[in-house]
């Protein structure tokens, strides 16, 4: 099938190698190069260089509001757009620019943990299960009907980086295979529960202070739920400690005081 991919971040790579290994990729689109790091030099989203690498055409839309990207996905004579952490939310016209609409990888068990950052909140709340969805796009924020979903179990010491980077190509795996079901005519769409949601915003940087008055689990979850970022850290002794690695220790006392 040919196909345009929307992705930016390090997580749509494995999407997009498979894709590109399947199908006919016509055209990729990424957000703009912007500035990076303390230089803040000027780089390019790890899909975009990715894209470059596999001898594929690329457009970097400002806005996807203009018609701009519209009219990049109608000229690309594409029938289905897969879209992954492209990091822009998707006008109407967008969505029905493709003649098999677009789908997208999300990762989280939808309808838990809607938004922007699924794995990270999973991490922090602690949960024990967590996985990939596939999705039809529609208007709303991770709402639409689920064609697949692929479940795995959360590593008690597993951060929310390392967890994504597993997640990353088993959402390439259940891409490739979603769209086998929807070109043989078996693909499933499910509405969901969306009583049962829950959302997942983007983190700040006041999410890695920690609380050390809250349960050691809690804190624990924390600590590896905001890395790598923002990070942890904590105030202890009047200074301002980064925090990488927690583990629960069985020793009794109330939450909060120091232990030697």
């Amino acid at each position: 099938m040919r196909v345009v991919f929307m992705g930016s971040p390090e997580f749509a790579v494995p999407c997009l190698r498979a894709l590109a290994g399947a199908h006919d990729v016509a055209l990729v689109i990424s957000q703009p190069d912007k500035p990076a790091g303390r230089g803040g030099q000027v780089s390019a989203p790890p899909v975009k260089t990715t894209a470059v690498d596999l001898g594929l055409p690329v457009a970097q839309p400002r806005s996807a509001r203009t018609g701009e990207l519209r009219d990049a996905l109608i000229a690309s004579g594409a029938e289905l757009a897969a879209v992954v952490a492209y990091g822009k939310i998707l006008p109407p016209d967008v969505l029905t620019a493709m003649p098999r609409g677009c789908i997208n990888v999300h990762a989280s068990i939808l309808p838990k943990y809607r938004g922007a950052a699924p794995v990270q909140w999973a991490v922090i709340h602690g949960e024990r299960e967590t996985g990939v969805t596939i999705m039809q796009l529609d208007e709303g924020m991770d709402t639409g009907p689920v064609i697949l979903e692929k479940r795995v179990a959360i590593d008690p010491d597993e951060t929310s980086g390392e967890l994504l980077a597993r997640l990353a190509p088993i959402g390439a795996a259940a891409l490739v295979e979603a769209i086998e079901l929807i070109i043989r005519g078996e693909a499933c769409a499910l509405a969901q529960d969306h009583a049962a949601a829950t959302h997942a915003p983007m983190l700040t940087k006041a999410d890695g202070a920690i609380d050390f008055t809250q349960p050691a689990d809690a804190v624990a979850a924390r600590i590896r739920g905001v890395d790598p970022w923002p990070g942890a850290q904590a105030t202890l002794r009047d200074q301002t400690v980064k925090l990488f690695r927690a583990r629960p220790i069985d020793r009794g006392g109330a939450p909060g005081p120091e232990m030697e």
